[in-house]
């Protein structure tokens, strides 16, 4: 039966991990030390500098999968990128070999099929860790460049969302393989069977890390995304707005002046067209030319530069 119950701040530690003994992976990969004492989730959090309202977003979602973060915006990306981090280096490291040297003792090498296990097995190994070296190369990196304010320009995360599949298909195929055909001696069933069991965590584990990145981690960076742009805009103005915009004002010819008092009065390009008596094609070109000289491509933008420099009243502005 799934727990329901929502940790919070206050809660003990010890509790949280004595209800939901899986979460101990967990506390790894958030960097969370042993030792913590009766200290509350946020004294534990606190103690190791880690975000306690991430660190509870993730261990509820994981426990309970009740609750959507797709809007939340007190999700501390930096903590995020930890904990995805270093869960990639726990898997990698420890959980794939540890798994081979279970499997390699669990069988019979000199069997065909203990061997096709063995080889299907790596085939897994080779597959996941393609997908986890992928993200670090190229999504961690994203990432990091989105916190320090300098996003790469030829990368987003809904790049990552087409890439980013389900890679515990052939952990799956093995399992049942084992169950349904690979004989042992009593002896040997025993290891196997503790074998499987480490399996089935490990499915486990991977479907809610997998749960973690799509529905925590995708719609965080989409928001960090639209914050960036949001900043950079408003970087922009502010420019305009020390500096006066003359240097870019002198850069407009009077007609683009024009062209941006339609635009700001709700213009559609016919109109302006008309008002100015110059063509359609014109009035698109002196738009172009604009955005180019200005880097402001919207008619809100458009609005503010013609406030800030003066072409138009605000008094005359619909906001």
């Amino acid at each position: 039966m799934k727990n329901v119950k929502m940790y919070e701040p206050q809660d003990k530690m010890i509790m949280l991990i004595k209800d939901n003994y899986s979460i101990l992976q967990a506390l790894g990969s958030f960097g969370i030390n042993m030792g913590f004492g009766d200290k509350t989730v946020a004294e534990t959090c606190q103690m190791n500098g880690v975000d306690t309202y991430t660190f509870l977003a993730v261990v509820n979602f994981t426990i309970n999968d009740l609750t959507s973060y797709e809007d939340d915006e007190q999700i501390s990306v930096p903590t995020l990128l930890h904990y995805l981090e270093a869960s990639h280096a726990y898997y990698l490291d420890f959980q794939l070999p540890f798994i081979r040297r279970e499997l390699q003792e669990s069988i019979n090498e000199e069997d065909h099929l203990g061997r096709l296990i063995l080889k299907l097995y790596e085939e897994y190994a080779q597959e996941i860790r393609r997908h986890m070296k992928y993200e670090e190369k190229t999504l961690f990196p994203y990432v990091q460049s989105l916190i320090d304010k300098q996003p790469a320009t030829d990368y987003n995360i809904e790049m990552f969302s087409k890439h980013h599949e389900s890679t515990d298909k052939k952990l799956r195929e093995l399992k049942l393989l084992i169950i349904k055909y690979l004989p042992s001696d009593s002896h040997l069933n025993n290891k196997l069977t503790a074998t499987l069991y480490d399996i089935y965590n490990n499915e486990e584990w991977l479907s809610q890390h997998a749960k973690v990145e799509d529905h925590i981690f995708t719609p965080a960076i989409r928001r960090l995304e639209n914050q960036v742009k949001q900043d950079d805009v408003a970087k922009n103005i502010s420019s305009m707005v020390f500096k006066g915009g003359q240097e870019n004002t002198d850069a407009l010819s009077d007609r683009e002046r024009d062209v941006i008092i339609g635009v700001v009065q709700g213009m559609q390009n016919k109109e302006i067209a008309d008002h100015l008596c110059i063509s359609i094609n014109t009035v698109i070109t002196h738009r172009r030319n604009i955005a180019r000289k200005l880097q402001i491509h919207s008619p809100a933008g458009l609005t503010i530069y013609a406030i800030v420099n003066g072409l138009v009243d605000i008094s005359s502005v619909k906001l």
